[in-house]
């Protein structure tokens, strides 16, 4: 067990025709050796009607982004031997994994909207006749939600901002072998996901919880820290 490695991952839940959205794993072949963290402050919260405003007023949380970049290479896939990883990577390359990447940034409608659900429609009124019946108003797509695992510490829901994908190696077939991805991931927050739960309750619920826990564990560090803080404030006292 001393050899065990966690790997960071990106977990999208699709929405289909099913009861249970389906989840597209997509796990780091390889942790980033770096990543950058942004914060933006908040929103000022302004009061109206008032000579002063708090300057310290703020509406909801701060911004938060990762930006990080991950490579692929399919013959370390093929080489560890590990089915159906090997097989998949042998008559694809990364192909796959580049697919689950930029689907992310897909925006996908709600089930009746999908694939399933178009066919549905159209052989339904097909058979009812194209003039028969109310117009059906399409909804908006959206994006899927999308959770970004960084160890037991990081778990928030985001959405993909930016994806650039360089590829450098091809099979016999230009499938690609090599490739490096990177990736801009904006942290969706609490007012967000309310707004998200008009489209779907339990992927925006689930995405709550994943932020309020999130949350709650830097809250208990910040507090773990405070030790650290009065040693520092003791030895600035002049004896």
């Amino acid at each position: 067990m001393s050899g065990f490695v966690l790997k960071g991952a990106l977990v999208e839940f699709m929405p289909t025709f099913l009861p249970v959205p389906l989840p597209n794993v997509i796990v780091f072949q390889y942790n980033p050796e770096t990543m950058a963290h942004t914060w933006s402050q908040p929103e000022p919260a302004t009061s109206a009607g008032t000579e002063m405003s708090n300057p310290l007023a703020v509406k909801g949380m701060p911004g938060e982004e990762f930006s990080f970049t991950i490579a692929m290479d399919a013959n370390d896939e093929i080489a560890d031997g590990s089915a159906p990883t090997a097989a998949l990577a042998e008559a694809t390359g990364i192909y796959s994994r580049l697919a689950a990447l930029e689907m992310l940034l897909y925006p996908a409608g709600p089930a009746n909207t999908g694939l399933v659900g178009a066919v549905s429609t159209a052989i339904i009124s097909g058979l009812s006749g194209a003039s028969s019946g109310p117009t059906r108003t399409i909804p908006q797509s959206v994006v899927p939600v999308t959770i970004f695992i960084w160890g037991a510490g990081r778990i928030v829901p985001v959405r993909v901002t930016a994806l650039t994908i360089t590829e450098s190696l091809y099979d016999a077939a230009l499938n690609p072998t090599h490739a490096e991805a990177q990736l801009t991931l904006r942290v969706l927050t609490p007012a967000e996901l309310v707004a998200a739960a008009a489209d779907d309750d339990v992927l925006a619920n689930f995405a709550t919880i994943a932020y309020a826990y999130t949350l709650t564990l830097r809250q208990a560090l910040a507090v773990a820290n405070l030790a650290n803080a009065a040693e520092s404030v003791i030895g600035m006292i002049p004896h």
